[in-house]
């Protein structure tokens, strides 16, 4: 997705958080189906940046350096006793995602997606290797 121009020569309008959902979903529905039906009540949140409860949780300085977050328990370590949980959340930061994709030049959506992937894995407890294993498949 290029940035688009907008009325004033050499200004650009970055992508909205919307778009960057819309991927995100777009990742989500593309999970192979042992993965997509234990997702849940997973809920997809795009805000510019990490608040800073969370970046001082995860010892993270500046809040350009956190693209996404996974907020929950992993499946394996769910239990049918559980009540009242919050629901399992990714978090994704818009701000930080568009400054990894004007740094880095990856196309947005192949980034977004590979963050996405990432943060459900989280949600699996899946190890780096079973990660890019899923990230191949999707």
């Amino acid at each position: 997705m290029p940035l688009v121009m907008s009325g004033q020569e050499g200004a650009y309008v970055a992508p909205s958080a919307q778009e960057i959902e819309a991927i995100a979903r777009r990742t989500l529905a593309a999970l192979p189906d042992e993965f997509r039906r234990h997702l849940g009540e997973i809920v997809l949140i795009v805000e510019d940046f990490a608040d800073d409860e969370t970046l001082k949780a995860l010892d993270i300085e500046s809040p350009f350096d956190l693209t996404g977050v996974y907020h929950g328990r992993p499946i394996g370590e769910k239990s049918s006793m559980d009540s009242g949980a919050v629901p399992d959340r990714i978090h994704l930061y818009r701000r930080a995602i568009l400054d990894e994709w004007v740094e880095d030049g990856e196309d947005l959506a192949t980034l977004v997606r590979h963050i996405v992937i990432h943060e459900v894995g989280h949600h699996f407890g899946l190890s780096d290797d079973d990660m890019h294993r899923l990230e191949d498949e999707a």
